[in-house]
C-alpha cells in the first residue's frame, strides 16, 4: 500500500521552472572541464548551464 503515485498534473510554474532565463540569455553557467588545446596552445574551459543543458567553450 505503501506505492501511491500521484497522478497530479504538474503547475506550469513547475514545469518551467528556469527556462524563462535562459530563453532571455541569463544562464547559470558552471564549469565541466579544463582541457588543453595543443593546436592552439592554451588551456580551453568547457561551461554547461545547471538548468537547460547548453554547452560553451571559452578560451583563456
Amino acid at each position: 500500500m505503501s506505492n501511491v503515485v500521484p497522478f497530479k498534473r504538474p503547475k506550469a510554474s513547475e514545469k518551467h521552472k528556469g527556462d524563462t532565463l535562459c530563453r532571455r540569455g541569463f544562464h547559470k553557467w558552471a564549469p565541466v572541464s579544463k582541457p588543453f588545446d595543443v593546436k592552439r596552445g592554451r588551456l580551453v574551459t568547457c561551461y554547461r548551464c545547471e538548468r537547460c543543458g547548453a554547452e560553451k567553450t571559452e578560451a583563456r
